[in-house]
C-alpha cells in the first residue's frame, strides 16, 4: 500500500478566497461559519510502519471539536519504506517543533487551544486546483486594540487530505498531511477602530502526485513563542 500525495493552486486564487469568499462561492472553501477547534490531535506514523497505518486500534480523540492530523514521518529506508509515497519532511519539522523524536511506530501529540483573553479570528481558505497548485490563505484578526507581542506569533497552514475509513489501506478515517506552510507574524496592518490588527498570508501550495483534490482541505493554527496554540481553524467546502 502506497498512500497518496500533494495539492496546490495559484496566488491569484488564494487572494480571491481570502478577500472575496462569497463571490467565489462555488470555487472556494473556507472556515467561515464553522465551529472553532478546541484542540489539535496529531498522529505521527513512521513510513516504515505499514501496520500502523492499517491498525484498527489507532488512537483517536474523544471530543468532536478536536482536529485530527496524520503525519507520515520519513525513515532511513527512504523511498523503500512502505509509506514513503505519503511521507513528508514537514512531519520531521513538526516533530522537532514539538520536541519529539521520530517514532518507530505511531506517536500522538495533543495540543489544547488556549485562546487569549481578547478575541482572535483565524480564517483559512483555498480555491480550485490549477496546474497542480492550490491557492491557499490564512489570516488572523484581533479586536479591542490589543498590542501585538514583540516577538510575533507563528502560524502553520496545513494541506490535509481526508482519507475515508476502508480506503487506501486504512481502517480508520484519517486527515493525511500533504503540505505545510509556516511563518511568523511580527508586522501588523492598521485597520479600523473595531478591528485594529490583522495578519495575512496568501500562497500557492503544490498538490503532490496521487492526492485526490476533492478530498483536500486546510487546517491552520497560530501559536505563541512558548508553543501554546492560541487559535485554530479548518476549512469546509460548501
Amino acid at each position: 500500500m502506497k498512500p497518496l500525495a500533494f495539492v496546490t493552486s495559484t496566488f491569484a486564487a488564494a487572494a480571491l478566497v481570502c478577500h472575496a469568499p462569497h463571490a467565489a462561492a462555488q470555487a472556494s472553501c473556507s472556515s467561515d461559519g464553522t465551529a472553532r477547534p478546541t484542540a489539535l490531535f496529531e498522529r505521527f506514523i513512521s513510513a516504515d510502519c505499514e501496520a500502523c497505518w492499517a491498525d484498527p486500534a489507532t488512537p483517536a480523540p474523544s471530543a468532536p471539536s478536536t482536529v485530527v492530523l496524520d503525519w507520515i514521518v520519513p525513515s532511513a529506508q527512504g523511498d523503500e519504506a512502505p509509506l514513503s509515497a505519503a511521507a513528508t519532511n514537514d512531519a520531521a519539522l513538526r516533530l522537532q517543533a514539538l520536541g519529539r523524536q521520530a517514532p518507530a511506530g505511531t506517536d500522538v501529540a495533543l495540543s489544547t487551544v488556549e485562546p487569549p483573553a481578547h478575541p482572535l479570528r483565524l480564517r483559512v481558505a483555498h480555491g480550485l486546483p490549477i496546474n497542480d497548485y492550490l491557492g491557499t490563505g490564512i489570516s488572523l484578526a484581533r479586536t479591542h486594540g490589543v498590542t501585538p507581542p514583540a516577538q510575533g506569533w507563528q502560524y502553520h497552514l496545513v494541506l490535509a487530505e481526508a482519507v475515508p475509513a476502508g480506503s487506501e489501506g486504512t481502517l480508520v478515517a484519517r486527515n493525511l498531511v500533504r503540505n505545510m506552510l509556516s511563518g511568523t507574524w511580527n508586522k501588523r496592518e492598521q485597520l479600523s477602530k473595531n478591528e485594529l490588527f490583522r495578519w495575512m498570508d496568501n500562497r500557492p501550495m503544490r498538490i503532490p502526485p496521487g492526492a485526490q483534490p476533492q478530498r483536500l482541505h486546510m487546517v491552520g493554527w497560530v501559536q505563541d513563542a512558548q508553543g501554546r496554540v492560541l487559535a485554530a481553524a479548518q476549512s469546509v467546502c460548501r
